[in-house]
């Protein structure tokens, strides 16, 4: 496999690992996650149960959570994605390490992302196992975005795709660049704490947050308590009003900041950057940005329709990728790391 072909590879997993972190969303915004109530099958079966034989002995076996098929079939669709991923990502690292004594052949990022997939299917399993606990559903969906992350970053340095000119007033934004990556995963954070402790509409106005209020009571010590206790359904959320209202201001303030600091960031590429691959990151930054806001607002004043938060959730998703992309023309590549460009077996 030439080096254009394992960049290729990792391309579509990245294109695959997208698609598993918006049916996770899906999944999880149509209340689907405990569709199948145990793991990795479902009912002990390899697929949902939909037969009425199958049913009525799935429902006797687990009749503390009778079978709905709808959303059984919705949760095992992501776990066979999540699979192939899995698959696709062990390939990948198996070929960085075959071709490792290769001049320019990494394996760090390889064998992380393989460990963090790992990790990946320990955390979906919790998340069965514990109920939904909002910890560990959060860190699911982080972990999917990182997933994400670093297969694309393979992609983009293996493929030497969309180098631009290293232009030094464009290296000079290196680590604005990356104080954008640090702000928005936190905010990426916030936004996965506002949908698993179901807080997405503890705010049911723009720009207020509810009965004309701009900041309504809070509690932010039960809003932010990262762990709790297990053994409880955390199905439909357990936190008062208070606690669910400071979670979501908090989001609403991280997402000011964001849409602050990067749409400075994106004017000052697209205006330093003109005729490189700089501008077009930058444009797609920008509209991304805006997007982003438009689906927020939308999925307040919308009443949280599920494929406008499902479509919020992506939207994240690729920001995230569009400012990785930036970082990636920040950091050219050497002349001795572009050396070598042979084949792998």
């Amino acid at each position: 496999m030439s080096r254009s072909g394992f960049s290729a590879l990792a391309a579509f997993s990245a294109l695959l690992a997208l698609a598993v972190v918006m049916l996770g969303a899906y999944v999880r915004l149509s209340d689907a996650g405990l569709g199948c109530p145990d793991w990795p099958g479902c009912y002990g079966r390899i697929g949902a149960p939909s037969s009425a034989q199958a049913i009525e002995e799935a429902n006797a076996a687990y009749p503390q959570r009778p079978v709905e098929t709808d959303k059984a079939w919705k949760e095992m669709v992501h776990r066979y994605l999540a699979g192939t991923l899995g698959l696709l990502v062990l390939a990948i690292a198996g070929l960085a390490w075959m071709n490792r004594s290769r001049r320019g052949i990494k394996v760090g990022l390889p064998t992380l992302t393989l460990g963090l997939v790992i990790f990946q299917a320990l955390l979906g399993m919790w998340t069965v196992t514990l109920l939904v606990n909002p910890s560990i559903v959060t860190s699911h969906l982080i972990g999917g975005l990182a997933t994400l992350a670093l297969l694309w970053w393979i992609a983009l340095r293996e493929g030497r795709y969309w180098l631009a000119p290293a232009k030094p007033e464009m290296l000079g934004l290196r680590p604005w660049a990356w104080g954008g990556l640090l702000l928005l995963a936190g905010q990426i954070f916030l936004g996965g704490w506002t949908s698993t402790n179901y807080a997405a509409l503890a705010c049911s106005e723009f720009p207020t947050c509810y009965g004309g209020q701009w900041w309504p009571p809070t509690d932010f010590a039960a809003g932010f308590t990262l762990w709790r206790e297990l053994g409880v359904n955390y199905e439909f959320g357990v936190l008062d009003s208070a606690a669910r209202t400071a979670i979501h201001l908090t989001h609403r303030v991280g997402a000011a900041l964001v849409l602050l600091y990067i749409g400075v960031l994106t004017l000052v590429v697209m205006r330093r950057g003109k005729g490189t691959a700089y501008r077009a990151v930058g444009a797609a930054m920008g509209l991304l940005l805006l997007i982003q806001l438009s689906l927020g607002i939308g999925n307040v004043l919308g009443n949280l329709p599920l494929p406008v938060a499902v479509a919020h959730n992506g939207g994240a998703a690729l920001l995230l990728l569009s400012l990785l992309t930036l970082i990636h023309l920040l950091h050219p590549i050497t002349l001795a790391e572009n050396h070598d460009r042979g084949t792998f077996p």
